[in-house]
């Protein structure tokens, strides 16, 4: 391994239209029984999100300093359905079902080989420097609507 690339951060990829965003579960992750505290499910899903919106192309960060506009999750529906542990590699898979106006619903998924932990249907609003809705750039819509799961 090259020296450099240990100073790079870790970045997940698309496998088609679906992000895959690769964690290990560690100590701090966990309750006192070694079992993935559940508001952490919540941070590995926003990790791999930010992950896969970068990915696509869209600078977050960019926009922000320049408009002062940003994603703010409006509302997460989510299934806990077994317990990641202490010492697990699971990946979060993230796919984009619905491009709107002012929003993006997606699909987040995290997963321990190919069995499902987690699965969470997620609503990103676009929010003015106020919090108020607003329209997406029309190059971030087209970017998404590239990845949507349902063409």
């Amino acid at each position: 391994m090259v020296a450099e690339s240990l100073d790079t951060p870790y970045r997940g990829g698309f496998v088609g239209t679906e992000h895959r965003f690769a964690l290990s579960v560690y100590f701090e992750d966990t309750d006192a029984y070694g079992i993935v505290y559940y508001a952490n499910y919540l941070k590995f899903m926003e990790r791999a999100r930010s992950d896969m919106i970068r990915a696509v192309g869209v600078d977050q960060a960019a926009e922000l300093r320049r408009s002062g506009s940003a994603y703010a999750v409006l509302e997460v529906d989510i299934k806990y359905r077994r317990p990641a542990k202490l010492g697990d590699d699971v990946q979060v898979v993230s796919s984009v079902e619905q491009v709107r106006a002012s929003s993006v619903h997606i699909h987040q998924r995290v997963m321990r080989g190919p069995e499902l932990l987690t699965d969470a249907r997620v609503t990103a609003a676009f929010l003015d420097g106020e919090g108020r809705p607003r329209r997406q750039p029309s190059e971030w819509v087209e970017k998404f609507k590239a990845i949507t799961a349902d063409r």
